[in-house]
């Protein structure tokens, strides 16, 4: 099969959709691939090594999208990257479409199979190729939130750590999967004290026994939303409906029960948000304020560490990628535990039922098109 690898241009998207590692694998098993040149360069793997690898380095990105059978990519296509797709084509990246129509619409009109990463599934319902991500954007949301609480940046100069004799920073988690945890451990690492709230008993108990009760775990109502919040200097979005918009957990009149220059840092932005007052931002230009809370919503966060998660994604995402390649997509779906779940759009038609609901779109069962043109 033929592999393309386009160089991303999503704002201060330093990612690759696969390391010279992944290239290897691939083309030892008698694949072809092309990378666009310069695709891995912001994240430390240069041209050559990608050479090296067997890959054929190309300069012109529409060139990678019209040649290639399946395209491997990080974020979703930008509009005028949909516009280069087409019906025999398999698109394999992070797609998150239930907060984006337009882009929806344009992989609808392109005719081609968009497999999104972040509703694989595997044997136990879990998700394994949001996973790795969702590991580094949890980690990092308390690093950028401890940032954004110093005065420098709005915040309110709150150390999370403390110093002897004064107490350290609260830090509110709200959503206790992959993101949430990791969150918690960082800012745990970092002498805060925690509260993560869920709405799963299990999960909250398998938590405090993680944390050994260095985490306060309370379940999840809007009560105690309403009186953490009201204490808390820094709160980490991270919830999740895989697939599907995320729910507005806190509301803008929230906010006013808020200590001026707080930090909110929405992880769950890449499906909508869970803030009534979020929307995306950038590395570029990453805060914004509203009623003096201070908001940190860029919705590629793991791009700021391209490498490490570049690593991370291709570690995750290689073996699908292998049975893409070998098997061709319907074979794959099929016969790969949870693959399925993945596919979001085919042949001008949504797949995926949280991304119809979002839309009030037409629903097309998966497996019916397995079986279809």
């Amino acid at each position: 099969m033929r592999v393309g690898i386009p160089k991303e241009i999503k704002n201060h998207e330093y990612r690759v959709g696969m390391t010279p590692m992944g290239v290897r694998e691939l083309v030892e098993q008698g694949h072809q691939v092309q990378v666009e040149q310069s695709a891995g360069v912001a994240a430390g793997f240069s041209d050559r090594a990608y050479e090296q690898a067997g890959a054929v380095m190309v300069d012109d990105p529409r060139a990678v999208f019209s040649w290639a059978d399946l395209i491997v990519k990080v974020k979703e296509p930008q509009l005028n990257e949909c516009g280069w797709l087409s019906a025999d084509q398999v698109l394999f990246t992070y797609l998150h479409l239930a907060a984006d129509r337009p882009q929806t619409e344009a992989l609808i009109a392109s005719g081609c199979t968009a497999i999104a990463y972040e509703t694989v599934e595997d044997a136990h319902g879990g998700l394994p190729l949001l996973a790795p991500m969702s590991e580094v954007a949890g980690r990092m949301a308390v690093q950028a939130g401890a940032h954004c609480l110093e005065k420098a940046q709005g915040g309110r100069g709150v150390l999370l750590g403390g110093v002897p004799g004064v107490s350290p920073g609260r830090v509110l988690i709200i959503g206790g999967g992959v993101v949430g945890e990791n969150a918690a451990r960082i800012a745990v690492g970092m002498g805060a004290q925690v509260c993560l709230l869920d709405k799963s008993i299990p999960r909250l108990k398998q938590l405090d026994e993680r944390f050994d009760g260095r985490v306060t775990t309370l379940y999840s109502t809007r009560e105690n939303i309403e009186q953490q919040l009201a204490q808390s200097d820094l709160v980490v979005g991270a919830v999740l409906l895989p697939g599907a918009a995320a729910p507005k957990l806190v509301t803008r009149a929230m906010l006013k029960q808020m200590q001026p220059g707080a930090v909110l840092v929405d992880v769950a932005i890449d499906q909508g948000g869970c803030f009534e007052t979020s929307h995306p931002t950038t590395h570029a230009d990453p805060v914004f304020e509203v009623d003096g809370i201070v908001h940190y919503c860029v919705a590629n966060m793991p791009g700021a560490v391209a490498r490490t998660s570049t690593l991370a994604l291709t570690n995750a995402t290689l073996p699908y990628i292998e049975r893409l390649a070998d098997d061709g997509w319907r074979r794959a779906l099929q016969e790969v535990p949870g693959f399925l779940p993945g596919l979001n759009v085919h042949s001008g038609r949504i797949t995926c039922a949280g991304v119809a609901r979002a839309f009030d779109l037409p629903h097309s069962d998966p497996e019916k098109e397995l079986g279809g043109a």
